[in-house]
């Protein structure tokens, strides 16, 4: 059993920056590949953001592509996410999941693939 608390949501003006974390149980964290994605009211969830199990590979949505950074430490069992030049229509809660893959290359994340969520962290960008 994989647990992912997020931290690091809150209140932004446009341009911005925010650095998200998700803490992991230490239950084989490397061994999985992660995912930050989010959901705005109203919207389905989708992926930003992905980094494989050696962070080796990572995955940018088109949207966040130049924005955000996404990085990970297995030795403190941690995922990170730099925001940055936030857009209002970046507000939306974020979330951190877990995908049991060892594979080189990460790509595209389904939502329905996911093994493990955490509960999400609100990001809200306004002025």
């Amino acid at each position: 059993q994989v647990h992912l608390v997020e931290s690091g949501g809150g209140l932004v003006q446009p341009g911005g920056s925010l650095t998200l974390a998700c803490a992991t149980s230490q239950a084989a964290f490397a061994d999985h590949a992660m995912g930050w994605f989010r959901q705005a009211p109203g919207k389905d969830r989708e992926l930003l953001s992905a980094i494989n199990w050696s962070a080796s590979s990572t995955y940018y949505a088109d949207s966040v592509k130049g924005r955000f950074t996404i990085s990970r430490d297995n030795a403190q069992n941690m995922v990170f996410l730099q925001m940055n030049s936030l857009k209002p229509e970046d507000t939306a809660v974020y979330y951190c999941a877990a995908e049991l893959q060892r594979s080189p290359v990460v790509g595209v994340l389904s939502v329905g693939d996911m093994d493990y969520w955490g509960k999400g962290t609100l990001v809200t960008v306004s002025s």
